[in-house]
């Protein structure tokens, strides 16, 4: 077994990426149904800097629970240092990744080791690294989850209705906005892996890199707006979302259907009006279908796209990357 301590990333109080803070804690042990994962990379994801500023940006009544200081994070990759007692399927050594906990915030994987649910889990491709691994999980189960299979029956916490991936197919167009982030990009690669065409939307910087991705037609939204120069698409998948959502309905031919990564404000009388639907999830760990996302990984069908990569200790510094924006893929954290 390792040490007893451990370096990791803690909030004692909510703010801007200042308030990250490398120091010395106890390293968890790993309860029933759990392993213990020494971890080498983390995906940095959208939850990460909302838990960070105290979800600023959500009603205090919605705002999920936690308790201070708390290990932000929820993706990882790394290897099997311990197995609790009832776990099958994972040995010691195992590499693995994983989306850890989601929804909720004590994932707590800004950290050299990590307690993890070995229901979180799948075994890490062989023929993809820890840092590529590591950007894989939320961003690739968000696409999975909206344009694949649902794998889950919770209920949305912003609609009644349950979300229906749109089955994909060479017949099928797809438009996909903030194309080139993390869940647009691996959205782009599974649309195609069906044979779907796909219409990209991002800046003008990220065009040469979706086109090799595979999109079809690419639309600069700095030049140009979707919603003035595209009609007649099967599906909307908005990983921008949130209230400039609804604009993109008119690109949707009639039984077309829009999903908002990120919810947004919709108009029940115009979606009818349009003849569209509108619905969304919540992406969920789900250790299954990140095992299936795996296969497509380990054949190249999929890849993920590293935008750039900071040691745990400057996970400041991959905040404040991440807050300037026009990402181009993941921002990964590596753990020596």
């Amino acid at each position: 077994m390792p040490a007893h301590t451990m370096r990791a990333i803690r909030l004692h109080e909510h703010g801007g990426p200042e308030v990250l803070r490398h120091e010395e804690v106890p390293i968890p042990r790993p309860g029933p149904g759990e392993v213990l994962v020494r971890v080498h990379a983390v995906g940095v994801n959208p939850p990460d800097w909302y838990l960070r500023d105290g979800m600023s940006g959500l009603p205090p009544e919605t705002r999920p629970k936690f308790t201070l200081p708390v290990i932000p994070g929820t993706d990882l990759s790394g290897v099997v240092e311990a197995v609790a007692a009832d776990v099958d399927g994972f040995s010691v050594g195992d590499e693995v990744f994983g989306l850890l906990r989601f929804p909720g915030f004590d994932g707590s994987t800004y950290a050299e080791y990590v307690a993890a649910p070995a229901s979180d889990l799948a075994l890490k491709p062989a023929g993809v690294d820890h840092v590529h691994a590591a950007g894989a999980p939320m961003a690739g189960l968000t696409a999975w989850q909206f344009l694949i299979e649902l794998g889950h029956d919770h209920p949305s916490p912003f609609q009644a209705a349950r979300h229906r991936p749109v089955p994909l197919h060479a017949g099928v167009t797809v438009l996909i906005n903030g194309a080139a982030g993390g869940v647009g990009h691996l959205a782009l690669q599974l649309a195609k892996e069906r044979d779907a065409r796909v219409i990209a939307v991002a800046s003008g910087a990220h065009e040469s890199f979706l086109r090799e991705l595979g999109a079809d037609e690419f639309i600069d939204y700095t030049k140009g707006r979707p919603e003035e120069l595209v009609r007649d698409v099967d599906l909307v998948l908005d990983a921008v979302g949130g209230p400039h959502s609804r604009r993109l309905l008119r690109t949707l031919k009639r039984g077309g259907s829009h999903f908002p990564v990120f919810f947004g404000e919709f108009d029940e009388e115009e979606n009818t009006k349009l003849g569209v639907t509108v619905t969304g999830t919540q992406v969920r760990s789900n250790g299954a279908q990140l095992a299936e996302l795996g296969r497509l990984l380990d054949a190249g069908a999929v890849r993920v796209a590293i935008d750039s990569t900071f040691a745990l200790a400057d996970a400041r510094a991959a905040h404040e990357r991440a807050a300037r924006g026009h990402i181009q893929g993941k921002i990964v954290l590596t753990v020596a």
